[in-house]
């Protein structure tokens, strides 16, 4: 910041004769036989000099820690760069200030991941809700949405929800989605009720998930 004592200048009260040239702003100096006389290095060939501001040491400037606000616009990628006009180190001599720059690191959220515009979140599901299909509520950015499950969905299944990602970094172009991926939740059954209904289940629909599996590894054998 500029120095408060000097205001920027870095010189304190009034000018005095320069004592390296005795204010005639030129001081003599020898080549072999021959005497020159050059611009005095000390006060510029001006004869005078001024006394340094004790403030600042002469710099025109102190060193000072500062808060300050900042507004953060939508979509605001990490890594980004923000621009503050004029926030930055004081400018020397009475100029003009700096300007500030922010780099952006934002930090990782332990429910929603982000890829561009696209907002990422996996959510739970029951055996019953991912098999007959269910209107369940689900996390976004902006609060809860209810998302449908189709009847017979899988586990890693990736559901989209439209525009509730993030708004763009620009005014152009459409704000992003939300990738909803299922995981399937497989009770604990400790009662024999349950159990029993599992059976039933399970002989009512008789269908072997690795059929596919083993017919491939026969398909490989007898080629």
């Amino acid at each position: 910041m500029p120095c408060p004592t000097c205001h920027g200048t870095a010189t304190a009260g009034a000018a005095m004769v320069c004592p390296e040239c005795n204010g005639t702003g030129q001081v003599t100096q020898m080549g072999g036989r021959m005497k020159f006389n050059v611009q005095c290095p000390r006060c510029g060939g001006s004869g005078k000099v001024q006394r340094a501001c004790p403030t600042c040491h002469g710099q025109g400037t102190v060193a000072r820690t500062d808060s300050m606000e900042f507004r953060i616009k939508p979509g605001t990628r990490d890594g980004q760069r923000i621009r503050l006009a004029g926030k930055g180190n004081a400018g020397v001599r009475g100029g003009a200030a700096g300007d500030l720059y922010l780099i952006i690191r934002i930090e990782p959220d332990p429910i929603f991941s982000r890829t561009g515009d696209t907002i990422y979140v996996t959510v739970p599901v029951t055996i019953t809700e991912a098999a007959l299909g269910a209107k369940i509520d689900v996390p976004t950015i902006e609060g809860r949405t209810q998302l449908k499950i189709p009847p017979g969905t899988q586990t890693g299944q990736k559901l989209r929800l439209r525009e509730k990602g993030v708004m763009p970094a620009s005014a152009e172009g459409a704000r992003g989605d939300q990738i909803v991926e299922v995981r399937i939740v497989v009770p604990k059954v400790q009662d024999e009720r349950s159990k029993e209904i599992l059976r039933e289940f399970s002989r009512l629909n008789a269908e072997d998930p690795r059929r596919e599996l083993f017919a491939e590894v026969r398909s490989e054998v007898h080629q």
